[in-house]
């Protein structure tokens, strides 16, 4: 028992997690005028992307069979953020990724842009906070139980939003959610930086596609063959806004019986940080022995804990369908889009659906919650089939929908409503005015 005395703080819209979705969502809201508070459990925002080290902005260009020059599809929040990050050099222009392109961020950059925006927004942030629970009032979520270092805090909110990123506050207020295909989620990567990469010898070896040719797969195959502990063999390398350095997406975390890591699970998730740590070694390792460029190369950092892919989704009023994903389908109450792929993390090659020259929009109804009232829920979260969730949980989308979060927020708060009552198309019209360019 905590006999720490709790403190009280009453505000109109509570964000729980300080990653895009959570940062966009806050930004938002108080931008309107309504006093919000951004609860985050590290010292920092920028949840996959900074303490994940994800490290690209991907999901904003078209893809096409032959891409050239890229055409940006996703707008609103994004947009801002992006013009924060050019600012501090802390973003690459759009680097070849596939039929795409994405950009890699600097992480140093991503925490001081989510300040800049949150401090210019208004928005009040907690540090070093965790929700551990929801107030209920009814069927209504009324806000959270906050920990901090100085004691319990309860906070009270006209609105709730979960930006967990694993749907956190569903759980606790007893809502449905659901774990992957039959509890079979997707992998969890260690992701790490490289210095010392003469970038230039790589780059010419290797060429501009951030995914590697399959000469790399196939040295990685060959060396699983001799014993080394490389389980996944098609990798992504990226050249950084740093000289000298490369974001390495390629490790594949599994647990000691061969299963998927679920990171909502306590035991799982702490495995998976350990082998993580391990699998980060031995491909550098393969790295130096094997890439060119890489032969003096070291390991700068990983990331401050395993990346995430996969974990709860909520149960929405709208299920994004797997269906959707491939035929670009669209809604009149669609309130985000997505040009990404399915991307589908198991197994030692991660499997790639392309949708080309085509984009698939989001339903309002994925992040409000099938039963309850005061509460939304997006970022990785959001209400979605287990594949769906593969093309639909990377960085620009989880922008925009804390984008349409906040907005929605807003609105039911303008119109004394709740969430579940704003349709969809107001919600978009409202995006629109906001710079989103959803019907462009």
């Amino acid at each position: 028992m905590d006999r720490r005395p709790s403190q009280r703080i009453d505000v109109e819209v509570l964000v729980i997690g300080g990653g895009a979705t959570g940062v966009a969502a806050a930004c938002t809201a108080a931008r309107a005028g309504r006093s919000t508070l951004l609860v985050e459990r590290y010292g920092f925002c920028g949840g996959g992307a900074v303490a994940g080290l994800s490290g690209t902005i991907c999901g904003l260009y078209e893809a096409d069979a032959s891409p050239r020059v890229p055409r940006q599809l996703v707008h609103g929040f994004v947009d801002r953020f992006i013009a924060q990050m050019e600012a501090r050099n802390g973003l690459t222009p759009p680097l070849l990724y596939g039929k795409t392109f994405t950009r890699v961020h600097e992480p140093l950059a991503w925490r001081d842009s989510a300040d800049a925006l949150l401090a210019e927004s208004g928005a009040r942030v907690l540090f070093h906070a965790l929700a551990i629970g929801v107030h209920r009032d009814g069927d209504r979520v009324a806000g959270a139980i906050v920990a901090t270092k100085s004691g319990p805090l309860d906070v009270r909110a006209g609105l709730t939003i979960d930006a967990s990123g694993d749907a956190d506050l569903l759980a606790m207020a007893g809502l449905r959610t659901w774990c992957g295909a039959d509890g079979v989620v997707q992998n969890p990567t260690m992701i790490f930086r490289l210095q010392g990469v003469d970038t230039a010898r790589f780059l010419a070896a290797y060429g501009p596609d951030t995914i590697m040719p399959a000469s790399v797969s196939e040295r990685i195959v060959s060396a699983q063959r001799q014993g080394r502990d490389l389980p996944r063999s098609k990798i992504w390398l990226f050249p950084t806004t740093r000289p000298g350095e490369l974001l390495c997406n390629c490790t594949r975390i599994r647990g000691g019986d061969g299963r998927e890591l679920n990171a909502s699970i306590a035991e799982d998730f702490s495995e998976a940080e350990i082998q993580g740590r391990r699998q980060v070694r031995e491909y550098a390792r393969f790295f130096r022995d094997h890439l060119a460029g890489c032969e003096h190369a070291w390991v700068a950092d990983t990331g401050v804990q395993v990346g995430v892919r996969q974990t709860r989704q909520g149960a929405g009023t709208s299920v994004l369908l797997n269906a959707d994903v491939v035929a670009g389908t669209k809604s009149a109450d669609g309130v985000a889009r997505s040009p990404w792929p399915i991307e589908l993390h198991a197994g030692d090659r991660p499997r790639v659906e392309w949708l080309l020259n085509d984009f698939y929009e989001i339903p309002f109804g994925c992040f409000v919650p099938e039963v309850g009232e005061g509460l939304l829920f997006g970022g990785r979260c959001l209400s979605a089939e287990h594949e769906a969730v593969a093309s639909a949980r990377v960085t620009a989308q989880c922008f925009s929908y804390g984008h349409a979060l906040g907005t929605a927020a807003v609105l039911a708060l303008e119109e004394h409503v709740m969430p579940r009552a704003l349709p969809g198309r107001v919600v978009r019209e409202a995006l629109n005015r906001d710079g989103a360019r959803l019907d462009d």
